[in-house]
């Protein structure tokens, strides 16, 4: 039970650094006054590194439970998926 709520709580963490990027990213683009084609890639690419933060940090977790193969490719994209399904 303690294991599952640890586990709760990482993801919850990943989550939160997920929607926390998105924000940071908004205000990074308003702060540098982007607009238009300029804005839109910046948005893309600070997401896009944030997509990768978050996957660095479910392989991580993967290793910890001592994932392999398609047990942890499953858990990965389910992992990152809340991660960045929680910033939008």
């Amino acid at each position: 039970m303690k294991k599952m709520i640890a586990i709760a709580g990482v993801l919850a963490a990943i989550a939160s650094n997920a929607a926390f990027a998105n924000a940071a990213c908004d205000a990074q683009a308003t702060e540098k006054k982007l607009a238009g084609a300029a804005k839109t890639s910046f948005l893309k690419k600070c997401e896009k590194d944030a997509m990768a933060e978050a996957k660095k940090s479910c392989d991580a977790q993967a290793a910890d439970k001592k994932l392999a193969g398609a047990a942890k490719n499953s858990f990965t994209k389910k992992c990152v998926n809340d991660a960045t399904s929680a910033a939008k």
